[in-house]
């Protein structure tokens, strides 16, 4: 069988102006992922993988190139045509949690389908059955400072799941939490993998890595590797 592709890069480059300097954040990046690959993004701070994860996740466009998302070309789109797509075909998943501190779980996880256009009544069956689906079912009245930093981090992948994206994109999504709890995140990340996803995680914890199942390195902007773990 054919494998299908979610993400194509080709001839990628991100250019800044700083002052009178132009930095060259990435390169030239060329890289397919499939759908229901399992990747993790590496490299030193400097090496552009913030910059390609901005660019994966509809965030920001590159000066060059050309970036097909599951089939659309996403790399000359306005902010609102990117921000459509971004709702719509990836889910976030960040260091921070980014969860709104006056909603509840189920209300947090409920956000992405009012964009979507779901009834109330739809909205929070999808919502109760995500939060289900990360074993937050008694919590998803909670507000986010009643719950732990491992619970926010699953209202937070629940609401990247709710709306059933191409992706789900995520930025150091252990780097507050304890080992212990890095583990709990890291295999409920496993899960959603083995169910169909596509997974990019960007890290730079090597022990993080190890649990997707193809690494790409990045070094001054461009892929210095590209391995399958």
């Amino acid at each position: 069988m054919k494998a299908e592709k979610v993400i194509s890069c080709t001839k990628i480059a991100k250019h800044y102006r700083v002052g009178t300097q132009t930095v060259k954040a990435l390169r030239t990046i060329d890289l397919i992922i499939n759908k229901g690959e399992y990747v993790a993004i590496m490299g030193p701070s400097g090496s552009g993988k913030s910059t390609l994860m901005n660019i994966i996740g509809c965030l920001d466009t590159p000066t060059k190139g050309e970036y097909i998302l599951n089939g659309t070309d996403v790399s000359k789109m306005t902010d609102d045509e990117l921000a459509t797509t971004r709702n719509k075909e990836i889910g976030f998943v960040f260091q921070t949690f980014n969860l709104l501190p006056r909603y509840s779980a189920l209300e947090n996880v409920m956000l992405p389908l009012i964009y979507a256009g779901y009834s109330k009544t739809e909205r929070q069956n999808k919502a109760e059955k995500t939060l289900e689906d990360v074993d937050l079912t008694d919590r998803i009245t909670h507000k986010p400072n009643e719950l732990s930093g491992g619970q926010r981090q699953r209202v937070a992948i629940a609401r990247a799941l709710v709306n059933n994206p191409s992706i789900i994109l995520a930025d150091e999504p252990t780097g507050n939490l304890d080992s212990k709890t890095s583990v709990d995140i890291m295999n409920i990340f496993s899960e959603i993998h083995k169910k169909g996803n596509t997974v990019i995680i960007v890290t730079h914890e090597e022990d993080i890595a190890k649990y997707a199942h193809r690494v790409i390195r990045l070094r001054d902007g461009m892929i210095e590797s590209d391995s399958i773990n």
